[in-house]
């Protein structure tokens, strides 16, 4: 996740912290929801396995798990910082034979990487710091393999920020303002971090070529609960809590993170448009 917006270079120098934010609670429960729909949407394998590219893949988490369910990854990561990270878990891991790391900006995929290579791209909390998210996409289209392929995205979401703001920490000014702010401030480095509405993403989306297949709520109520309920103690039962959520439409519009899966759009899909 570290081809930042300009002068950003957070990842690269405290790339500890963040490996340390996916061990807690709430990092955990981030990425094991988002892989969890991921699965839901997986093609069917062929002869040949199937290839997945992990754009701003960050500590190599989610390539791991792919990795370990028998798929290709190519993780692509700016970051040295990060990328020594993957080396070690991926060892640690033992599957090294089943992921190829790549020193990269995710803002030149098209660049790197042949046309129509990848069945699985995951796409997961990087559109909030590129400087042309609309960009990334496009390159994403580029080298998923056919209409069969899925690219998963997560975003920040908007009206996230209204609600953390509101419920969290009681800022009413902070949430006031997040209502119509294209940026907000992220927690663990300070920096900033672009904020979406599920119908800017699904228009950008449309624009890339892709058509929608299903959209997640993520971490709907987890944040808020209260201090007498242990996110640790009672993480399965939160977890299966906000999978029932995430699923629910009337609930995606609070959610602190977008998940959207896609796949290209075919001439079918563009006709029933």
């Amino acid at each position: 996740m570290t081809t930042m917006v300009k002068s950003e270079d957070r990842f690269e120098h405290d790339a500890g912290r963040y490996a340390a934010y996916l061990e807690s609670p709430e990092g955990r429960l981030r990425a094991d929801l988002t892989f969890a729909n991921v699965q839901d949407f997986f093609p069917s394998a062929g002869i040949k396995p199937l290839a997945a590219l992990d754009l701003g893949s960050g500590t190599g988490a989610a390539s791991v798990r792919l990795a370990r369910l028998g798929i290709h990854v190519t993780s692509l990561d700016s970051s040295p910082a990060m990328l020594d990270i993957q080396k070690r878990s991926i060892a640690e891991a033992g599957v090294s034979d089943r992921i190829s790391l790549k020193q990269g900006d995710v803002a030149h995929v098209s660049d790197i990487f042949q046309k129509e290579t990848f069945d699985i791209i995951l796409c997961h909390n990087v559109l909030e710091f590129v400087d042309d998210p609309a960009r990334v996409l496009r390159d994403a289209v580029h080298v998923m393999r056919d209409s069969s392929a899925i690219l998963s995205i997560l975003v920040r979401s908007q009206a996230g920020e209204v609600l953390k703001a509101a419920l969290q920490t009681g800022d009413l000014a902070a949430a006031e303002h997040s209502l119509t702010a294209e940026w907000g401030q992220e927690s663990l480095y300070g920096g900033k971090t672009r904020l979406f509405t599920p119908e800017a993403l699904e228009e950008m989306l449309k624009e890339a070529s892709l058509t929608l297949m299903a959209r997640r709520g993520v971490r709907i109520v987890a944040d808020y609960l209260p201090g007498q309920i242990s996110r640790s103690a009672e993480y399965e039962r939160i977890f299966a809590f906000e999978q029932m959520l995430g699923k629910r439409a009337e609930f995606l519009g609070v959610a602190r993170y977008i998940h959207c899966l896609a796949r290209r759009e075919t001439p079918e899909s563009k006709a029933r448009k």
